[in-house]
């Protein structure tokens, strides 16, 4: 890999403390904290991307790489540094956050110009580590490798993963936050992205009323990642929370199309561009439960449950239209703009569930038909991805059996259950007829919106436990099914998650620890 092209344009920007101590401090009026990775003296590749390599301009990989890649030897033109931000967590204000694990490397320009940001996750304490070790074990970075993969493949707007490493390290984890830490293996992941700037970043800025850096940041971000906003003044910071507050909406409609549940919204996560970031305790939807949430912090108020993102969405627009306020004045702007995001994200995400269907178009009635659907999975225990798979195999006039149903439903289909199923497949069979489409355009349709493969907890689960012993096959098998999710690559791959997983931790309830 050529590291040589990295630079560091936002260092340049901005003002930066640089002392590279990592002890947990305040950094005000600053934005970031110049900060060198601890540096592993035994590392040991896992996985490199060598497809996303070649896309963002660092070339082919070779043995030397990995000192970069677990942030050990690093080329001498690479100033790295972590950001400072603050966040509301849970509905609370959290005052100062930050870059806790993940430390920038820079940025770097392909051939066709794009830009692309470089950070570790897990290479050490950073200023903003607030008392912890900054590593991250295997587990929690096997996940984010693959699962930002895999949404990147489902077409989910997301940040993506360069490689995964061991550190040669073990960490200490208490999994469950139920006094039994244990040692772990140690790992680090590179990730990547347009940018990893986040609603957080410009919370910090307004809280510690820092508003020329506020608007400095705001100029920073239109100039680099905006090129459709041309107005100036005032107008352009309108323009651009609106923008922000469209991009969050489309996000959320993406998340519920392929049934992910992120686990922990806080607006700290929340990415400015509208990029899925930081995968922690997330999961993709076994059975359909609007009241889903597999983060065990996140309970018993399932604040960041499936069906709540949208609206958690907005309420951290909310918060990001506070933050922005001083720049924009304008409070009936915001409210209008906010008040509007529900508008927006309901005809998205009505739009959405018409493509799942196969339906050309939404009609009078619709409405009806999504929530009665909603009533009959939940009912039914149906599995979300395997659903709408067994849907598409529905032919014009002809009623699916129920035997199609049973292997994808975690609940026993007694005759009542089979009734209501039946009587949902009637319902479906006439809204078909009102397409003016063929019923094959509308299975294209359908085939390209329900992917085939997603990649569950279970599975994640099974890998992790095979690359802790030093094996890698199913991680490449993984790899491969989820890098064509609209195929059915493995179909053992593609069934609902077996019953010995249920209730195991890591394959249905996940805490934040890392």
């Amino acid at each position: 890999m050529n590291t040589d092209l990295i630079q560091q344009p936002f260092i340049k920007k901005f003002p930066g403390d640089f002392s590279g101590n990592p002890v947990q401090r305040n950094t005000p009026k600053v934005l970031f904290a110049t900060i060198p990775p601890a540096g592993f003296e035994n590392p040991e590749l896992i996985i490199f991307n060598h497809q996303l390599s070649g896309e963002i301009g660092l070339g082919k990989f070779e043995d030397k790489d990995l000192n970069f890649l677990a942030g050990t030897k690093l080329p001498e033109n690479i100033q790295t540094y972590a950001t400072a931000y603050a966040g509301h967590q849970f509905g609370n204000w959290a005052g100062q956050l930050g870059d806790g694990r993940a430390i920038f490397a820079g940025e770097i320009t392909s051939a066709d110009g794009k830009k692309t940001e470089l950070q570790w996750k897990g290479a050490g304490a950073t200023p903003y580590s607030r008392h912890a070790d900054g590593r991250a074990v295997l587990r929690s970075s096997v996940r984010e490798y693959l699962m930002s993969e895999a949404m990147y493949h489902l077409n989910v707007p997301t940040t993506r993963a360069l490689s995964l490493a061991f550190t040669g390290e073990d960490v200490v984890r208490d999994m469950m936050y139920n006094g039994n830490p244990q040692k772990e293996k140690g790992a680090v992941v590179v990730r990547t992205a347009e940018s990893f700037l986040r609603f957080g970043h410009f919370e910090l800025l307004s809280a510690q009323r820092e508003y020329t850096l506020l608007q400095q940041l705001a100029d920073f971000t239109i100039n680099n990642y905006f090129p459709e906003i041309t107005s100036e003044g005032t107008e352009k910071y309108k323009d651009f929370f609106k923008r922000i507050s469209e991009r969050t909406a489309d996000l959320m409609v993406e998340w519920l199309r392929v049934g992910f549940v992120h686990g922990v919204m806080n607006t700290d996560n929340m990415s400015v561009l509208g990029l899925t970031i930081d995968y922690g305790p997330y999961s993709m939807l076994d059975e359909y439960d609007l009241n889903f949430t597999p983060n065990t912090t996140d309970l018993p108020g399932r604040r960041y449950a499936f069906g709540q993102q949208g609206q958690i969405a907005q309420w951290n627009l909310w918060q990001l239209a506070n933050a922005l306020f001083p720049l924009i004045n304008d409070e009936k702007f915001l409210e209008d703009t906010l008040n509007g995001y529900g508008d927006y994200f309901w005809a998205s995400h009505d739009r959405m569930l018409c493509r799942k269907f196969g339906f050309d178009t939404l009609i009078e009635g619709d409405d009806e038909f999504f929530t009665n659907w909603q009533g009959l999975m939940h009912e039914l225990q149906l599995d979300y991805t395997l659903f709408f798979s067994q849907l598409e195999k529905a032919k014009t006039g002809e009623s699916l059996p129920k035997e199609a149903f049973e292997s994808v439903s975690y609940a026993m289909l007694d005759d009542e259950k089979s009734s209501k199923l039946n009587h949902f497949l009637g319902v479906y069979q006439e809204r078909l007829s009102k397409n003016i489409i063929s019923r094959q355009e509308s299975v294209d349709i359908m085939k390209a919106t329900n992917p085939k493969f997603v990649l569950r907890n279970y599975l994640l689960y099974e890998c992790i436990e095979e690359i802790d012993l030093g094996k890698t096959d199913l991680l490449k098998k993984l790899i491969n099914a989820l890098e064509n999710p609209y195929q059915k690559l493995y179909p053992e791959l593609c069934v609902k998650r077996p019953s010995g997983y249920d209730g195991v931790s890591g394959c249905s309830m996940l805490s934040c620890s890392s």
